[in-house]
């Protein structure tokens, strides 16, 4: 399905995001609302590190889904849940940057995972 593959291509995208602020690029002023401009101190590194374990399952959980895995269908409710909280977070964020860069990606990852998870005429 198209809407899992969209949405695994965004994830991939955060994920190498994620990568750079672990490993010390200075764009914290486009993540966590802005709260750690520049270079990310070693604690928030090692939650970089993290957010990628967490979304590369959020993506298998889609793909899952999109696969007509029966176990995914619950999960992947779950993931759009978690795709509208983090819309609203961004959306809500002090961050302009952080606004106008993740707000929309977060918006197509949510429609994406609604899209996968709404069942199936």
């Amino acid at each position: 399905m198209r809407a899992a593959g969209v949405f695994a291509v965004l994830t991939v995208g955060i994920m190498l995001f994620q990568l750079c602020l672990a490993l010390g690029m200075p764009w914290g002023a486009l993540a966590m609302g802005g709260a750690y401009p520049g270079v990310y101190p070693p604690m928030m590194r090692i939650t970089a590190l993290a957010a990628i374990v967490v979304l590369a399952f959020l993506a298998y959980i889609v793909l899952a889904a999109a696969r007509g895995k029966p176990w995914a269908v619950l999960p992947a409710w779950g993931v759009a849940l978690l795709m509208a909280l983090g819309l609203v977070m961004n959306l809500l964020s002090p961050s302009a940057g952080e606004r106008a860069l993740w707000s929309p990606v977060v918006a197509v990852l949510l429609a994406c995972a609604l899209r996968v998870a709404w069942p199936k005429p």
